[in-house]
């Protein structure tokens, strides 16, 4: 399953290395449900770090929650790379960051 040149540059463009995308709103962008079925997986927030806490929106402001399903965008946006013709190997072994691996990607894409 593949998505077309267009929707697989937005869905890039809204990844940032940092997010973790419901179910329901990959859907919603029109992610391929193959693509969700294999990449969404079970995560725990990590209290000791405050990058590895999972908070989602809530009508006082945000809220952390313990476990949380969904997909990571980083790892949607190494599957976009892929499908858009970039060596993700080559620019994995080169990004310390989720940031820096999904910015990467980017680079190549939309730089050729």
């Amino acid at each position: 399953m593949s998505v077309s040149y267009d929707r697989a540059l937005t869905l890039l463009d809204e990844c940032n290395g940092d997010d973790l995308w419901s179910v329901d709103h990959c859907q919603l962008r029109r992610v391929p449900q193959e693509w969700i079925d294999e990449l969404a997986d079970a995560f725990e927030t990590s209290y000791r770090f405050r990058d590895q806490t999972i908070s989602v929106p809530d009508p006082a402001g945000r809220r952390v929650v313990n476990q949380y399903h969904g997909v990571r965008d980083v790892d949607l946006a190494v599957k976009l790379g892929r499908q858009l013709g970039v060596n993700v190997e080559s620019i994995q072994s080169i990004s310390l960051t989720r940031q820096s691996l999904v910015r990467n990607i980017k680079d190549a894409v939309f730089e050729g």
